[in-house]
């Protein structure tokens, strides 16, 4: 009896350490990510920032998160899980990436065990999420540079000395050369950079203009969810479906706002207005709290419930499409609070008409 003590010992003591990674393993698979993370059009690095954004394992600060892995292990977990969820939840897959990422040849093996053995309770959840997520359209299926970070314009204007010169309503048009002509091609390409999480780094009003150029930037008054009055906002792409509006709170925090369908912004958690109720459900994991709809607060999410989303500086003003039938819709409106996922919403077709990040530097 005593030997088989000794024996189930030894044995659980090889399991801990089948669990553990070595240190030099967490160093090569954090460099490697963050090397990798910093290409900005990397495939399956892509797909792990989409996920981590996604599920609010980067946090907010999603770039700093993914070039400081080895600092975190929760977050180191994550990605790797995400990694084996982009193999597919195949391991010689996910070898296989490992590689491609140059990863020393020592620690592949580990790393691979590693992952596997720590994910493939969930391979099959895991696989289901990925076609899921494709299919609502939180992740793009196609992933090409134009989806990720890409350089800004060429013709960018310098950092400005003073904020208040930013707000000159002057936009200053190309300039053009008799007999010359601009193909089809050269004037419909978009080369800007459509990432939300670049602003999350910007620390004044001359980020931004290194950012998108002094000419598509506006300083105006601005409003809450709420209608109430929020002080001055930078509004980039101001009057276009691309506008969005910044502001650089006292606290060194940044309120980041979007209201238009079809922006071109790619945002945290992939988030965008237009989106239905359902689809926010299932990024945030499980269904959250709203306020009734033509009251205080007004279609303003109440809690997140614990969920993906919660307590990453996400506020969601949510409207109903088709509110013409008064029964129902009364059902949602005054003084309470309903779940986001009461079938009654689809009727109304509820969905996302703001949305709010709140980050820090």
């Amino acid at each position: 009896m005593k030997r088989i003590l000794i024996l189930c010992c030894c044995l659980f003591s090889l399991a801990a350490q089948a669990q553990k990674l070595s240190e030099s393993a967490v160093e090569d698979i954090s460099s490697k990510m963050a090397s990798r993370f910093l290409v900005r059009n990397d495939p399956a690095l892509v797909f792990v920032t989409e996920q981590m954004n996604r599920s609010g394992s980067g946090g907010l600060e999603v770039d700093k998160t993914m070039q400081e892995l080895q600092k975190d292990p929760a977050a180191l977990d994550a990605a790797l899980k995400f990694l084996y969820q982009y193999s597919d939840c195949n391991r010689q897959t996910l070898i296989a990436n490992l590689r491609g990422m140059n990863v020393s040849s020592g620690n592949v093996f580990p790393l691979a065990t590693y992952i596997v053995n720590k994910n493939k309770n969930e391979a099959k959840a895991l696989q289901d999420e990925k076609a899921e997520l494709y299919r609502i359209g939180a992740i793009p299926k196609e992933i090409t540079i134009s989806t990720v970070m890409v350089a800004p314009p060429t013709a960018q204007q310098q950092p400005v000395s003073d904020a208040g010169a930013l707000s000159s309503n002057t936009t200053t048009a190309p300039a053009t050369t008799a007999g010359t002509t601009t193909t089809p091609a050269a004037a419909t390409e978009d080369t800007r950079n459509w990432d939300v999480r670049s602003v999350f780094a910007a620390t004044r009003p001359d980020d931004l203009v290194t950012l998108y150029g002094k000419e598509n930037l506006e300083l105006r008054d601005a409003t809450d969810l709420d209608g109430n009055d929020a002080g001055k906002a930078w509004f980039v792409y101001p009057d276009t479906d691309n506008e969005m509006q910044v502001i650089f709170n006292e606290d060194s925090s940044k309120t980041i706002t979007f209201a238009h369908e079809r922006s071109k912004w790619k945002s945290p958690f992939g988030i965008k207005p237009g989106d239905p109720i359902d689809k926010v459900n299932k990024i945030n994991t499980r269904a959250f709290r709203v306020n009734g709809f033509e009251w205080t607060n007004g279609g303003i999410v109440d809690s997140w419930q614990g969920g993906a989303i919660d307590k990453k500086g996400v506020t969601i003003l949510f409207r109903a499409v088709n509110s013409g039938d008064p029964k129902l819709y009364d059902q949602f409106t005054g003084e309470k609070k309903f779940s986001s996922d009461n079938t009654g919403l689809k009727k109304l077709g509820v969905i996302v008409e703001k949305v709010v990040f709140r980050t820090y530097q």
